[in-house]
């Protein structure tokens, strides 16, 4: 049952949509309704917010973190199990969260938070696959999901065996959730940083 307190656990957090939250407080109104219609922080930043955009950031890492956390703290004894679900349950959350009709974001800053948690060394390593990708790229999702599927590569690689199922798990949603930027890559149409989206 441990398995199945942990997902709940994971999923009731991750499901909170604070880039919605947090857009409707700050009176910019209903952040679906520009750019991509995610709830994440990298459409957040289209509202011209940059502060809102920091905070959705680290609100859907820390969403993702803290069941992860969690889990460990109660349920130690489970060779990593629960951490993993209760990560893996997050970042689902927060991309088909019931609140909006199971619609959400990209799960980016989920995974990320669920990482960190998981296995922080990883983490380091995959900000800098992150960083040196957008370098290259000058495409946010490219980097995103690069990085996400070497997250699992990374973990193997830096001895964190029992993480790296929860990874894969985590990077097919993510990679799910990008489907029209992958789309969109295929024909060559997906914005760099700093240009304008329609």
């Amino acid at each position: 049952m441990e398995p199945v307190f942990a997902a709940l656990l994971g999923f009731a957090l991750g499901s909170t949509p604070f880039g919605l939250i947090l857009t409707r407080a700050a009176g910019l109104g209903d952040v679906r309704n520009i750019g991509s219609g995610s709830i994440g922080a990298t459409n957040v930043l289209r509202t011209g917010n940059k502060g809102l955009a920091a905070a959705t950031v680290l609100l859907d890492a820390a969403k993702a973190a803290v069941p992860v956390l969690i889990a460990g703290h109660f349920w130690p004894h489970a060779n990593g199990l629960t951490e993993g679900v209760a990560g893996v349950a997050a970042v689902a959350g927060h991309c088909f969260t019931p609140w909006l009709a199971f619609k959400g974001g990209k799960g980016f800053a989920c995974a990320a938070g669920a990482l960190l948690a998981l296995a922080w060394p990883a983490m380091l390593a995959c900000a800098a696959i992150w960083a040196a990708t957008l370098f290259v790229s000058r495409i946010s999702s490219v980097s995103s999901m690069v990085t996400v599927v070497a997250a699992p590569v990374v973990a193997w690689v830096l001895g964190y065996p029992q993480v790296i199922a929860p990874l894969i798990a985590i990077a097919a949603i993510v990679l799910v959730q990008h489907r029209a930027n992958i789309g969109r890559l295929m024909r060559g149409e997906e914005p760099k940083i700093g240009s304008s989206k329609s």
